[in-house]
């Protein structure tokens, strides 16, 4: 490695990758980017993260976002970018792993008890909404299935593999967004009269260390939507908001240290 190179800051590095992606790739990478930077430090030279530290922050995103597969693809996209640009002599991308749960045995004779989900009302209503196109999406693949089964050599029938693929993606989310919905508990969320930071509020917050304003939603863990300001309540940030009320401050440990937030206002 160069003098330069060996000293860049995972800031640097975000920033010299972005500056190779489109506008419209841009738009949908610095969310999830910036948050990868944010929890290590901007000022973080890359070449000293670890293997380790990569697996705990893909576990921990794991915990927090149902979305994290998506998300963490990303970040690993970042990541083998920067291992080609020799930012980094290894490829963390390869350490972007979910540790997998232990199944519990199940105790003969005893029903498995089914966690119940809660949703804001607005949440209730956008998966219901998305259940519904989906559904309608269904109805269309088939159709173009049974079209492209019209042509009796299905090994070199692209468009009926591509159908058949596409479909068992939707079955897939319909049936999640069925069974959330059949275990979801809808709060109003309104804004409590102890105005203390609950599912549903709008939280404003700022950065003890930088001043910075910014402005989030406390939802459930199936309603995170980082692109709308939308993060979980059993995210880092979002447990050490829970229960608090305006002029309080909360702590969240990241690896570049403790971060603090002073709540300014609950809405």
């Amino acid at each position: 490695m160069t003098e330069e190179v060996a000293g860049l800051s995972l800031g640097e590095a975000t920033a010299r990758f972005m500056a190779t992606l489109s506008a419209e790739e841009r738009a949908a990478s610095q969310a999830d980017l910036n948050r990868f930077t944010r929890w290590f430090g901007s000022q973080r030279q890359i070449a000293s993260l670890t293997a380790a530290e990569i697996e705990n922050y893909a576990e921990r995103m794991s915990q927090s976002d149902t979305e994290y597969t998506r998300k963490l693809e990303i970040v690993r996209v970042f990541l083998v970018a920067a291992k080609k640009a020799k930012w980094t002599k290894t490829n963390f991308a390869t350490n972007l792993k979910l540790r997998k749960a232990k199944s519990r045995p199940k105790v003969a004779g005893k029903p498995e008890t089914q966690t119940r989900v809660v949703l804001t009302q607005e949440g209730h209503a956008e998966l219901e909404a998305e259940l519904v196109n989906l559904k309608n999406q269904r109805l269309e693949v088939i159709d173009e299935i049974r079209k492209a089964a019209a042509d009796k050599d299905f090994r070199e029938n692209v468009p009926f593999h591509a159908a058949r693929e596409q479909k068992g993606h939707i079955e897939g989310r319909i049936t999640e967004l069925e069974e959330t919905l059949k275990l979801a508990d809808t709060i109003d969320g309104t804004p409590h009269t102890s105005i203390r930071v609950a599912i549903g509020n709008t939280v404003v917050l700022c950065d003890l260390s930088t001043g910075e304003e910014m402005r989030y939603v406390l939802v459930s863990p199936r309603e995170v939507d980082l692109m709308r300001g939308k993060i979980s309540c059993v995210s880092p940030i979002g447990q050490a908001l829970m229960g608090k009320s305006p002029g309080e401050t909360a702590e969240v440990t990241a690896p570049v240290g403790r971060l603090k937030f002073q709540i300014k206002r609950v809405e």
